[in-house]
């Protein structure tokens, strides 16, 4: 038998301490009792009713929405701020915007989610809009704290860019504009990438923004999730969050198969 060295050791206990909730979920996912926690014989019959959940439908739906709207405008968002970050000559609004980016990013959810909420009933009061809360003021919030995580991450790709590369192109003719599109772009391309993602995740998994700044007509899932679980966990979100978790293993997967193809191709490309 070979040694075991302490490293293996916390490595397959951490990986035991990670994973082990998440099969045991699954495993429950297949169980026929509507008690959670008491095995009652293998069913699939939940995955059937999960289906049939109008309400979790509609919230899967509008967090789906939420979370692509609210990832997309944060991309933007976030891309502008870490230029003005990176580019831009030192001055004091250079150091203030620095300072408020990475403010949402240690600040507590309750007091984002609190202090928006007052933001939108002043405007309301104010200028009468927005007219009520729902899905607009949730994709605002949302963008707003998720465009700091983005700013972050395509700020540090910036400051690693050859500046030489944009010269070059803006000295052959190309305008500012068209060098950003055709040089820039393509050059920061997986840190936008990653912040859309980073993005997507957060605002599909927050739940105190949102319940500060949703209204009637918006329920996101995790808001149906936690009201469901304060009730009594249904052996419906045990499929619900099964599915979650076998979707993001194949995008996982789907992504690691791409990735390894794509450098087998350029080490043959290479030879």
């Amino acid at each position: 038998m070979k040694h075991l060295s302490f490293s293996k050791v916390m490595l397959w206990v951490g990986l035991v301490f990670l994973y082990a909730p998440m099969l045991i979920l699954v495993i429950y996912s297949f169980n026929d009792s509507k008690l959670v926690t008491v095995w009652g014989g293998f069913s699939a019959k939940w995955y059937g009713e999960l289906f049939q959940d109008q309400q979790i439908l509609n919230a899967v739906w509008t967090s789906l929405r939420i979370a692509f709207y609210s990832s997309t405008m944060a991309v933007i968002i976030g891309t502008m701020a870490a230029f003005v970050m990176t580019r831009f000559r030192r001055s004091w609004a250079k150091l203030t915007l620095s300072n408020m980016i990475t403010a949402p990013l240690v600040m507590p959810e309750v007091i984002t989610g609190l202090s928006l909420l007052l933001l939108f009933v002043q405007m309301s009061e104010t200028f009468g809009w927005p007219t009520e809360r729902g899905m607009f003021t949730v994709w605002i919030a949302h963008s707003t704290f998720c465009a700091a995580y983005v700013a972050v991450v395509v700020s540090s790709r910036l400051r690693e860019l050859d500046l030489s590369i944009e010269e070059a192109a803006m000295d052959l003719g190309a305008t500012r504009l068209k060098t950003f599109f055709y040089i820039t772009v393509p050059m920061i391309a997986p840190a936008l990438i990653a912040g859309w993602l980073l993005s997507f995740s957060l605002s599909l998994d927050d739940l105190v923004i949102a319940s500060f700044t949703s209204g009637p007509g918006a329920t996101t899932l995790p808001m149906v999730v936690f009201s469901s679980v304060r009730l009594g966990v249904s052996p419906k979100i045990n499929a619900l969050a099964t599915i979650i978790i076998l979707a993001v293993s194949l995008v996982a997967f789907l992504s690691w198969y791409f990735a390894r193809r794509a450098e087998k191709k350029a080490k043959i490309a290479m030879e």
